[in-house]
């Protein structure tokens, strides 16, 4: 899991295709269908709602997302599965979103599994949108959306074009978290430097075999 610091959380993701072979950072290629399988199990063993490639350290336009049978708060702290749950999946390629209703809503919580521990009220999401997108067969799909999943679609579609969470907040919440955020940065510093050491001792084997 990339983490709040981490520069390809700050990047614009670019579109792939259901038929592109992926290179996940640590890991041997996999196909697309093959990375959101991971996404989606990633996802529910951190008990989230949705999860973006460039989360998982791959900067192309996919994100997974999932509607449970009940409230996601109730979820928290329960050592139930949260695959026994689910009322439906969704892996969109290229999702574009589309307002349908303006009106912002800013009722629910949110948190983001690249920023652990922090939560806010108040993030202004539009409360109903549309969302045109790929799946995993390569074919276009289109769904209406409101309130809950509406902001989950929003919150991962920001991902993709580098944005979270906070910065659709005042400045000064993101400094009242400062603390915290200056521990996540160097959690992912720490993990970015294992990566390039993980990295060079692969290259050193090939090169050697």
């Amino acid at each position: 899991m990339r983490l709040y610091g981490d520069p390809i959380l700050r990047r614009k993701a670019r579109n792939l295709t259901a038929a592109d072979t992926l290179h996940v950072p640590g890991f041997e290629p996999q196909t697309v269908r093959e990375v959101a399988d991971t996404m989606l199990e990633t996802m529910f063993e951190e008990r989230g709602v949705g999860l973006a490639a460039p989360q998982i350290g791959l900067p192309v336009r996919m994100f997974v997302a999932v509607e449970y049978a009940d409230d996601e708060e109730e979820n928290e702290g329960q050592e139930t599965p949260l695959r026994s749950r689910v009322l439906r999946e969704y892996v969109m390629l290229n999702p574009v979103v589309k307002v349908i209703n303006k009106k912002k809503d800013k009722s629910y919580q949110e948190g983001c599994l690249s920023i652990p521990g922090i939560y806010e009220d108040g993030v202004p999401r539009a409360r109903q949108v549309r969302v045109d997108y790929t799946d995993l067969d390569g074919q276009p799909r289109s769904i209406e959306a409101e309130d809950y999943l509406a902001r989950v679609f929003q919150h991962e579609t920001d991902h993709l074009d580098g944005k979270l969470f906070l910065d659709h907040l005042p400045a000064d919440i993101t400094e009242d978290h400062r603390k915290d955020l200056l521990r996540i940065q160097q959690a992912s510093k720490n993990f970015l430097a294992q990566l390039s050491e993980w990295d060079k001792a692969q290259r050193h084997l090939k090169e050697n075999l």
